[in-house]
C-alpha cells in the first residue's frame, strides 16, 4: 500500500473520530454568565447538563483570565458548584472565592494553570448523590438492618446515587470538558475537591477511579456520614470502605482538613483514624495531608480562607 495513501486514511479516521466526538456534544448549550460577580476570569454555564445517570443540573466552567486555546490547562472538578464564585447568588451569601484564590496562585506561578468545573447540587437529593455508596457494603449487618428500618419508618429514601454520580462525572461530564476546552486529559492533571459530603465524594472519586484522578481535596470531610447520632453506624462503614480502597501512594495525592466549630466539631476525633489508614498504605507528607484548623467552623467563610492550601498541595508546579 502506498504510504501517502495509508497515512491519508489514518488522518481521515482521526479527524472523523474527533468530529464525531465533538458532534455528540452539540446538544449541550452553554453561555457566558455575564451576571456573575467575579474577581477575574469568566464563567460559562450549562443550565441543565444532560445525564443518563443522575438528575440533570447546572454545571459551571470557570476559565482564568487570558485563557487561551494555545495552551493546555489542568482541570479541577468541584462539588456544590453554586457555592464557589458569587456570594450574591448563594443561599447563605457566602462563597469559596475560588476565582480569587486560583488567579492569585497562577499569577504567582505557584500552581500550574487550571480551570474549575463546578457541579451544582440539588438540595433535596444532595446526600444521596454525594454519599459513598459502596460504604454500605461495609456496614455491620444488624446496624444496616436497623438503619433501613428507621429510614422506612421515616419515609426517608435510601436510593444512594454515589456510583451514578461518579459515572456522570467520569463518563459524561469529563469527556465533554476534554472535548470542549483546551485541557490536559490525563490523570496527572485531573483533580476533585469538595467540602462536607463533597469531601466524602472526593475521597470516593479517587478510590473508585484512581486511573482518572491524581489528587483530591476533602475539606471538612463529613465522616459521620449523615446526621450525628449515638451509635452511628456510618463512620465505621466509611472507614471500612476507605481501608479496602486506598489508591496507590506512588502516584496520588490526598488532602484532608477539618475545623472544630459548629458541624466540624464532630470531626477531630476521626483524624487519628484517617492518618493511620493512609500512612499504613505508604502515604507521607509528600502526598498526604490531614490538617486541623482550630477555631474554624463548617462554612464557606472558613473554607475560602484556606482553599489556597489544598490548591497549592494538589496543583503545585
Amino acid at each position: 500500500m502506498n504510504k501517502l495513501y495509508f497515512y491519508g486514511i489514518v488522518f481521515f479516521i482521526i479527524v472523523s473520530c474527533d468530529l464525531t466526538a465533538k458532534k455528540s456534544f452539540s446538544h449541550i448549550q452553554s453561555y457566558t454568565l455575564e451576571s456573575a460577580k467575579l474577581a477575574e476570569g469568566k464563567l460559562i454555564r450549562i443550565d441543565s447538563f444532560p445525564s443518563e445517570n443522575i438528575t440533570p443540573r447546572p454545571v459551571d466552567v470557570w476559565l482564568p483570565k487570558n485563557y487561551s486555546d494555545k495552551q493546555k490547562y489542568a482541570v479541577l472538578y468541584m462539588h456544590d458548584g453554586q457555592m464557589l464564585f458569587d456570594s450574591a447568588t448563594t443561599w447563605n451569601k457566602q462563597e469559596w472565592r475560588i476565582d480569587e484564590a486560583a488567579t492569585d496562585l497562577m499569577e504567582q506561578k505557584i500552581t500550574k494553570d487550571f480551570i474549575v468545573v463546578g457541579i451544582h447540587n440539588i438540595p433535596d437529593i444532595r446526600w444521596h448523590d454525594l454519599f459513598p455508596e459502596k460504604a454500605m457494603d461495609f456496614m455491620d449487618k444488624e446496624a444496616k438492618k436497623d438503619f433501613l428500618k428507621k429510614a422506612e419508618e421515616n419515609n426517608m429514601s435510601t436510593e444512594f446515587k454515589g456510583d451514578d454520580y461518579l459515572k456522570f462525572l467520569v463518563t459524561e461530564l469529563k469527556p465533554y470538558i476534554d472535548a470542549t476546552y483546551s485541557v490536559h486529559t490525563n490523570k496527572e492533571n485531573t483533580f476533585v475537591a469538595g467540602s462536607s459530603m463533597g469531601g466524602l465524594m472526593s475521597m470516593y472519586a479517587i478510590s473508585e477511579y484512581p486511573t482518572i484522578f491524581q489528587g483530591v481535596a476533602c475539606i471538612s470531610t463529613h465522616w459521620v456520614g449523615a446526621m450525628a447520632q449515638e451509635n452511628n453506624p456510618f463512620p465505621d462503614a466509611i472507614f471500612g470502605y476507605v481501608a479496602a480502597n486506598i489508591p496507590d501512594a506512588k502516584n496520588h495525592k490526598i488532602y484532608f482538613d477539618y475545623g472544630d466549630q459548629t458541624l466540624d466539631r464532630q470531626y477531630p476525633k476521626y483524624a487519628p483514624i484517617v492518618d493511620s489508614l493512609y500512612t499504613n498504605k505508604g502515604y507521607s507528607i509528600e502526598n498526604f495531608r490531614n490538617i486541623h484548623f482550630p477555631n474554624t467552623d463548617h462554612s464557606e467563610k472558613s473554607w475560602k480562607n484556606r482553599i489556597h492550601i489544598p490548591l497549592t498541595f494538589l496543583l503545585k508546579k
